[in-house]
């Protein structure tokens, strides 16, 4: 479930309802929500800043937003490998995969 968070931290605002999600744990099998009620969605600003919206449905938690560096949205995007997430290239203009 993606939350509506707006939160400003550091002079900057971050807003998941104007940023494009590029990547998600999110999951729904039809019965449960897994990971407990709490889900992460990984955003890209139009200015090119990363951050994470967590999200939960736990009584007594609250969702909140946490900035990332670029290569911590990388290494998080890694994490989903979500056949719907935004291709990396899109999701990182101007960063080359590495060949294996």
């Amino acid at each position: 479930m993606q939350s509506k968070i707006k939160q400003v931290i550091n002079g900057k605002r971050y807003n998941t309802e104007t940023a494009s999600v590029i990547a998600d744990n999110e999951y729904w099998d039809g019965n449960n929500h897994e990971r407990s009620g709490r889900n992460t969605h990984l955003y890209r600003t139009d200015n090119g800043a990363y951050f994470a919206g967590h999200s939960t449905q736990r009584e007594g938690e609250r969702c909140y937003i946490e900035p990332l560096s670029e290569d911590e949205a990388v290494a998080l995007y890694e994490q989903f490998n979500d056949r719907d997430a935004v291709p990396f290239e899109e999701a990182f203009p101007g960063r080359k995969l590495e060949e294996a």
